[in-house]
């Protein structure tokens, strides 16, 4: 399992890094013409508050969330929840540390440690958050801008 957690989190935030440079453009090419690869050290990210969700923290890595496609690491607090809700543009997270739960509810919600790999179809309604212990740090590949849609919980889960 660790070699499984090692070689999805290389391969993952390998690609991302290949795609860094100054927070949101793509790498510039080389002299040869080829994708100049750049490699970053968790500890030289730059964080931001996410405004849709206090306390959550986003470093891009290449993209604009706020516009189209994008990559970045999440940082969230442990004991984190979030309501109903669903995102526009398809999402991918591959978890780092901490344990990450999501579900179409909080009855149906599964918990995901490291090296687990979680794929949210646009528009589907869930409940996700950290669970208490340990913040929650995954890398996340969004298809299109990054939006937070909150549902009301009527009993209907209109996916």
């Amino acid at each position: 399992m660790n070699r499984l957690f090692s070689s999805v989190a290389a391969v993952s935030l390998s690609g991302a890094a290949l795609a860094y440079q100054a927070g949101t453009t793509a790498a510039a090419p080389t002299e040869e013409g080829h994708q100049a690869p750049l490699m970053v050290s968790f500890t030289d990210l730059k964080w931001t508050e996410l405004p849709e969700r206090k306390g959550m923290q986003f470093s891009v890595l290449s993209g604009d969330p706020k516009v189209g496609a994008y990559t970045q690491i999440r940082k969230v607090p442990a004991g984190t929840d979030n309501p109903l809700h669903a995102h526009s543009s398809e999402i991918k997270n591959v978890i780092i540390s901490g344990v990450w739960y999501t579900g179409a509810n909080a009855a149906a919600a599964r918990d995901f440690g490291p090296g687990s790999v979680v794929l949210m179809p646009a528009n589907w309604v869930h409940v996700s958050g950290c669970r208490a212990g340990a913040e929650c740090v995954f890398y996340q590949d969004g298809k299109g801008k990054f939006d937070f849609k909150p549902v009301a919980d009527n009993g209907k889960q209109p996916y």
